[in-house]
């Protein structure tokens, strides 16, 4: 009887499989760039690294610095970094879909967000400035609402200019502007 109504309160609950696990499908590249991004980030692999260059380097006099020696160095790291862009892309590709999937679900199963903002990776830089543009506004009027009511309730801004409130803008460059109090004077030799 129990297993019936968890059967029926959770339709969509996943069926136990053998093993108690049930790992997805994925394809042989997919597995073979999760592996190899996986051991590459690795510190081990970047000693091991480390080691053939000084192992190439100290070999140079032996060799007399020759232009075979030269050429191994280079082709071997041009063919190793070639191979890694497709890697490291398959693996940043597939884990900044699962994060927007995952974001996605989050953002629909919340009330008041708007889920046109699901799919903002697939808008043009203009598009995305505005809507950056249009939350930082909204931010700024939370904030000030928020100043306003603790002033009102008489905490511990109460009484400040409103200007002389800092204002952080997330623009490019990241700047943070603070307005001066109405009538301040600036003294000589000090930047405001």
């Amino acid at each position: 009887m129990l297993a019936k109504m968890s059967a029926v309160s959770h339709p969509k609950a996943p069926e136990p499989t053998r093993s108690g696990l049930d790992k997805p499908k994925r394809s042989a590249f997919t597995r073979f760039a999760q592996k190899v991004a996986h051991w590459t980030g690795q510190p081990a692999t970047f000693i091991v690294a480390v080691g053939i260059i000084v192992l190439w380097a100290v070999t140079g006099p032996f060799v007399g610095f020759n232009d075979t020696w030269q050429l191994i160095i280079n082709t071997s790291t041009t063919i190793i970094t070639f191979l890694m862009v497709f890697v490291i892309q398959n693996s940043q590709n597939r884990d900044t879909t699962a994060l927007h999937i995952k974001l996605d679900e989050l953002i629909s199963r919340l009330e008041g967000p708007r889920e046109k903002l699901m799919d903002l990776e697939e808008l043009d830089e203009e598009e995305l400035e505005r809507i950056r543009a249009e939350f930082e506004q909204r931010a700024c009027r939370s904030r000030a609402a928020k100043d306003e009511g603790s002033a009102a309730a008489g905490g511990d801004t109460a009484g400040k200019d409103a200007t002389e409130k800092e204002v952080v803008r997330k623009s490019p460059g990241r700047r943070k502007v603070a307005a001066k109090p109405a009538g301040a004077a600036r003294i000589p030799g000090r930047q405001a």
